[in-house]
């Protein structure tokens, strides 16, 4: 056989470290194709369309300003309730996103796994863009609420940090990309933690400065706030909060943390997803 021309190899005892990279740039198209399927399906044969994209963050902000903020009294720095919120809401709708939907990529997807041969990475890859492009609507809507607040009188200010909002996206991602890669390569032959992420993601929130900022944890809770300290999701979001509204805590060995955790699990991720693919179809 005449080899000259061959671009790749499919061969089962590839690297388990190996990414495809030149097989997932050859299968763009399929990743095109597949985040316009993901994000069409998410409004075909609703009445509303797109503007559910608005409408869940935008329900979501009232809810929390009602109960935790009017309710409840906790505090939001002094900035406006809804806008504290919404910022919040914005950062962990991307990561969650694309935590629960990349945990279930092999179940959802074993059909198409067992017939034809690409790059598995492909899939997961296609779940982070295409809540990329919801991402991108809904931070429109917190630019909105922004421009509104300010010609109200708000006293909030955009700081420098709000230059780190393209590595912020990139953490949130790739925290999402490697957890749920880690997780969906487990529910092939545990199916209960299907059931638990959906669960456990809305209880991992409450650990999350999203609906309080992290000073009243550390003021209210000293011997627990570790916990919401250590949570990788907790810098990222004040310090989205510190780029964009000037309030929330910053600093530069929290990011580094972050993104050492992140690192690490996009490796295990990467290996433990590289190892299933080959054989989950007998398990799934």
């Amino acid at each position: 056989m005449n080899t000259d021309n061959q671009e790749w190899e499919i061969n089962s005892k590839s690297s388990l470290f190996d990414l495809k990279l030149n097989e997932v740039w050859a299968y763009r198209d399929l990743l095109g194709l597949l985040v316009r399927r993901d994000f069409v399906s998410f409004y075909k044969q609703t009445i509303l369309g797109p503007l559910w994209f608005f409408i869940q963050p935008l329900f979501t902000t009232i809810i929390f300003t009602f109960i935790f903020g009017n309710l409840a009294g906790i505090s939001t720095d002094g900035l406006p309730k809804p806008l504290f919120y919404m910022a919040g809401i914005t950062a962990w709708n991307y990561f969650s996103d694309c935590l629960t939907k990349t945990s279930t990529v092999f179940r959802d997807n074993a059909g198409i796994f067992g017939k034809v041969y690409f790059p598995r990475l492909i899939m997961p890859l296609s779940i982070v863009v295409s809540n990329l492009v919801r991402f991108g609507i809904q931070m429109l809507l917190f630019v909105f609420f922004m421009a509104y607040y300010y010609f109200s009188g708000a006293h909030f200010q955009i700081t420098w940090a709000i230059s780190l909002f393209p590595l912020l996206v990139l953490l949130m991602a790739l925290l999402g990309l490697g957890t749920g890669m880690i997780i969906s390569a487990m529910t092939t032959k545990y199916r209960d933690l299907a059931f638990l992420v959906g669960f456990g993601v809305q209880l991992l929130m409450y650990a999350t400065p999203v609906i309080y900022p992290l000073s009243i944890a550390l003021t209210k809770y000293p011997k627990y706030a570790w916990l919401i300290e250590f949570n990788p999701m907790t810098p990222i979001i004040e310090t989205f909060r510190y780029g964009f509204l000037g309030q929330g805590s910053f600093s530069w060995g929290s990011l580094g943390y972050v993104s050492g955790i992140t690192a690490l699990l996009m490796v295990v991720g990467i290996v433990v997803f590289n190892k299933v693919e080959r054989t989950f179809v007998d398990t799934v």
